[in-house]
């Protein structure tokens, strides 16, 4: 009696483990398919602009009904919320990192140049939008993307920080306006959206290299004093 008792439990529990994995393999490939449509909804959203893409292109894009886009999300808002929510929290994930870390302001900055420019790949869409869009979401009603000013001035903040310690530290020129650098820098990193292009003969890491140069050594030479107007 034992030994059947024993040998029945056996021959169970592998079929309790098959309907888990069909759960999990369920799980993960919903969650494939919602990621999926996420990035072909953003590269819509990239290349026509947000307002003037429908749910329906967004279906046919995927080549699903309309109806069916809804069993995922309730709106292309909701969409476009994913997108930029997702590119907003790794920026600013990435420069707590680097500021946590870094050593000096000069050393902070250059980290923080190579994560903006380290964006342009992997973010493309998320930043077009946020340039194309930013005005018509930030007018949708109930304050649904306030968030985006948030971001943008924590983000702000941390920039013009290391930028006035190093003034303090005497690592750059104290005559320079902080906050008018920042916007200044980047709007260099977040416009060379429209120009790159991945696979051509630069990289984004080749790109943040050339703008660290140009930033810190400057560009021309010999003593700047000794120049007229």
């Amino acid at each position: 009696m034992n030994q059947r008792k024993n040998s029945g439990g056996a021959t169970a529990a592998p079929v309790r483990r098959q309907g888990t994995a069909k759960r999990a393999a369920t799980a993960g490939s919903a969650s494939e398919r919602r990621d999926h449509l996420v990035k072909l909804a953003a590269e819509l959203f990239a290349r026509k602009g947000f307002q003037a893409t429908t749910v329906r292109q967004i279906a046919d894009e995927a080549g699903i009904l309309s109806g069916s886009l809804y069993h995922h999300f309730d709106s292309k808002e909701t969409i476009v919320d994913e997108v930029l929510r997702t590119f907003l929290e790794d920026l600013t994930a990435r420069y707590r990192a680097v500021l946590e870390t870094a050593g000096d302001a000069r050393t902070a900055l250059t980290e923080m140049v190579r994560i903006g420019f380290g964006t342009l790949e992997p973010h493309r869409a998320a930043i077009t939008v946020m340039q194309n869009d930013w005005n018509y979401l930030r007018s949708l009603p109930g304050d649904r993307f306030g968030y985006l000013v948030k971001a943008e001035d924590e983000v702000e903040r941390m920039w013009v920080e290391q930028i006035k310690r190093g003034q303090a530290e005497g690592l750059f020129r104290a005559d320079l306006d902080p906050k008018l650098t920042y916007r200044m820098i980047r709007d260099t990193i977040w416009v060379a959206v429209r120009w790159f292009r991945p696979g051509g003969r630069l990289n984004t890491t080749a790109l943040a290299e050339h703008y660290i140069t140009v930033l810190f050594d400057g560009l021309a030479t010999g003593d700047r004093t000794s120049h007229g107007a």
